[in-house]
């Protein structure tokens, strides 16, 4: 998504290797990335943002979201409520997602999710997401996008993980790619991890740059995964279409929820600083 900070070599390396991680787990992480202060391409100009500059419900013309407990095909254990202050606020220059232990809709937690889907949606960029996340065991934040198609038909139609982390396995960021052929139901998902040790105590950047032939992920500006086009059609590239974005914890699931939820650690939160989103001029 930014310029590549590291060695063609490596860059090389990091292609050919193609890795990828499962529902139930991850590979290998990368190196760690030395933070760096990224900044836009000139060939980039930024067509929305949101600052979160002003205290109270998250800007409604911006933001929507998935209200439930239905588990979200994840067999995942929160609520997520309707714009309920508790679970979703500005305050400080940062949007908040919290998660609470508390009984709310027949579940024991509860958080949030927002999306920009039906208010802004994406047919390739540049995205740029600076966070903190949470910590704790059964904790699992995601910063990702979906089809803008209706009805959406999942893995066919795509999906683009931008960030995840699951809290039982601190600090490794995951970014991947879900189509008809590679996905995590199937365990063929692309996608690659990076080490970044205090991504819980700091803010960092995520990144994804996408384009045509390639989807691209960095943190504070560094490459670490590249998927290309791998040429064989829309069942391994839908990517090729209107996308929305989502931010959301979760708690538990197939993945959040390998070893458990521990309830000491409640509240947690995700901060985010900002969303901005570039496309080319």
């Amino acid at each position: 998504m930014k310029p590549i900070p590291l060695c063609f070599a490596l860059w090389i390396v990091l292609i050919m290797a193609g890795c990828s991680k499962t529902n139930s787990g991850s590979g290998t992480p990368t190196m760690p990335v030395t933070p760096t202060t990224p900044s836009p391409s000139l060939t980039y100009q930024l067509v929305w943002s949101d600052e979160f500059n002003t205290d109270g419900k998250p800007d409604s013309t911006k933001w929507g979201y998935d209200v439930g407990g239905t588990g979200w095909g994840n067999n995942e254990l929160q609520y997520y409520t309707n714009a309920r202050p508790e679970n979703a606020r500005v305050t400080g220059g940062n949007l908040v997602i919290e998660t609470r232990k508390e009984s709310f809709g027949g579940k024991n937690y509860t958080s949030a999710r927002l999306l920009t889907k039906g208010k802004a949606q994406w047919t390739y960029g540049k995205f740029e997401i600076r966070a903190k996340l949470p910590r704790g065991r059964g904790t699992w934040p995601a910063i990702w996008t979906l089809a803008a198609t209706n009805p959406l038909v999942w893995p066919d139609d795509g999906e683009l993980d931008i960030m995840e982390e699951v809290g039982y396995d601190p600090n490794v960021i995951h970014g991947t790619s879900h189509s008809k052929l590679y996905n995590g139901a199937n365990g063929k998902q692309k996608g690659g991890s990076v080490l970044i040790k205090d991504a819980q105590d700091s803010f960092h950047v995520y990144s994804m740059e996408w384009t045509e032939s390639s989807v691209t992920w960095l943190v504070d500006g560094n490459f670490y995964f590249v998927y290309n086009n791998p040429g064989a059609g829309t069942d391994a590239w839908p990517f090729l279409k209107h996308f929305f974005l989502i931010l959301n914890i979760a708690i538990g699931g197939n993945w959040g929820g390998v070893q458990g939820v521990d309830d000491s650690i409640f509240p947690q939160s995700m901060l985010i600083d900002y969303v901005r989103v570039y496309q080319k001029k």
